[in-house]
C-alpha cells in the first residue's frame, strides 16, 4: 500500500468509533446506577427473597374489600437476648415465615440485632392484604381521571401506583443520599430495558468470561439527562443511599417494569430522545416528600399507640413542577 493511502486509513480508523462507543444517551443512563455498584456495601439489606410471598399477598380484586389494619407497640422484655427477643415474637404472634417479613417492611427493622427495651410496631393481624399496610390513601381523587400515576415519596421512602384513583400496589424504595439527592417533580416513565449491564462497567467490552460487570433489572427511565431510573437494587433498611436514583425490591421493580408505560416515539435510538420526535409521554411518576437523611418515620409514635403516618398527595398531580424540559413541553400543549 502507497504510503499517503497508508497514512490516511490509519487517520479514518482512529477517527471511527469503536465497537464500544458510548452514545452520550448510554453514559446518561449508566452514570448514577454505576455509582451504586462501585460502592461497597456495609449496611444491613432487605433480603428480597423472603420478602415475595407478603408483598404479593392479595385477599381482594379491589382495595375497598381490604380489612383495615390497627396496630399496637410490642416492647422487648428485658433478660431476653437478640434469638430469645426473636423466638417470643414468633410464639406471641405466630408463623415466623408470615411474621417476621411484615415487621420487617413496617418497621425498617430486619429483627436481628433485637434487645430489652426496643419497640417495634405489631398490627392486629398478619394476614391481610398487603395494601392494608399502605401508608398510601386507598383512593387518589386527583388521579381519577387517570388510567396509571406512581407516587415516590421521600420522607417515609415508599412507592404508590394508582389506576384510576385506586391504590393497585405499594412497597418500598430508596432515593438519593444527602450527597446526591433524587429530584423533586412530576415525570413520566420514558424508557424501560429488562436487563442492563453498565456501559461504565470494569469490564464492559471485555472477552475476558471472568470481566467484573455491573447488571441492572427490571430499568425504568425517569430523567434522560441525569440519568435517573428506578430499578431493583439491593435495598438497605436505613434511609436514603443511593446517588439519585430510586431503588426498588425485586417483585416491585419487576411489577412497576411490566405495568408502567413508555413514551410514543419516532427516530433517535433506543433510549435516546435526541433526533426524535415524543408524541405521547409514559406513565405520569410524581416525586414528592421532603428530603430525609436518617432512618423513615413511618409511624406517628403517640404515647398510647402507633398511627401509620399518611402520605399527602397533591390536589391535582398537575400542580406538582415539571421535572424536566420535557413535561414543559407538553404542559405547553395542554395549555397548562
Amino acid at each position: 500500500m502507497p504510503r499517503l493511502a497508508l497514512f490516511f486509513a490509519l487517520a479514518l480508523l482512529a477517527l471511527a468509533p469503536s465497537a464500544h462507543a458510548q452514545s452520550d444517551a448510554d453514559r446518561n443512563a449508566d452514570g448514577l446506577i454505576s455509582q451504586d455498584l462501585r460502592q461497597d456495601a456495609s449496611t444491613a439489606y432487605f433480603s428480597q427473597a423472603w420478602l415475595i410471598d407478603t408483598m404479593e399477598r392479595r385477599t381482594a380484586e379491589s382495595v375497598r374489600d381490604v380489612p383495615r389494619a390497627y396496630y399496637r407497640y410490642h416492647v422487648v422484655p428485658e433478660g431476653q437476648n437478640r434469638l430469645e427477643a426473636r423466638l417470643a415474637l414468633y410464639r406471641e404472634f405466630g408463623d415466623r415465615d408470615v411474621v417476621k417479613p411484615l415487621l420487617w417492611l413496617l418497621n425498617r427493622n430486619d429483627l436481628e440485632d433485637l434487645r430489652p427495651g426496643d419497640t417495634l410496631v405489631v398490627p392486629n393481624a398478619f394476614d391481610l392484604d398487603f395494601r392494608a399496610y399502605s401508608p398510601f390513601p386507598r383512593y387518589y381523587p386527583g388521579a381519577r381521571e387517570m388510567e396509571k400515576i406512581v407516587i415516590l415519596d421521600k420522607s417515609i421512602q415508599a412507592w404508590g401506583a394508582y389506576r384510576y384513583g385506586e391504590l393497585q400496589r405499594w412497597g418500598l424504595i430508596n432515593t438519593g443520599a444527602e450527597s446526591a439527592r433524587t429530584p423533586s417533580g412530576r415525570f413520566n416513565v420514558n424508557w424501560k430495558q429488562e436487563y442492563r449491564v453498565s456501559t461504565l462497567s470494569p469490564g464492559y467490552g471485555s472477552n475476558d468470561p471472568n470481566a467484573e460487570l455491573w447488571e441492572m433489572y427490571w430499568v425504568m427511565n425517569l430523567h434522560e439527562q441525569r440519568g435517573i431510573h428506578m430499578h431493583q437494587y439491593a435495598l438497605p433498611t436505613a434511609g436514603p443511599a443511593s446517588h439519585g436514583c430510586i431503588r426498588l425490591l425485586e417483585p416491585d421493580a419487576k411489577w412497576l417494569y411490566t405495568w408502567t408505560d413508555t413514551w410514543e416515539k419516532t427516530g433517535g435510538d433506543e433510549i435516546s430522545s435526541v433526533g426524535a420526535t415524543i408524541h405521547d409521554q409514559g406513565t405520569v411518576v410524581l416525586i414528592i416528600g421532603h428530603d430525609i437523611s436518617d432512618m423513615p418515620e413511618p409511624f406517628i409514635r403517640r404515647p398510647d399507640y402507633p398511627v401509620l403516618r399518611m402520605v399527602d398527595l397533591p390536589p391535582d398531580p398537575f400542580m406538582v413542577p415539571p421535572g424536566t424540559d420535557q413535561q414543559e413541553r407538553f404542559d405547553r400543549r395542554r395549555g397548562g
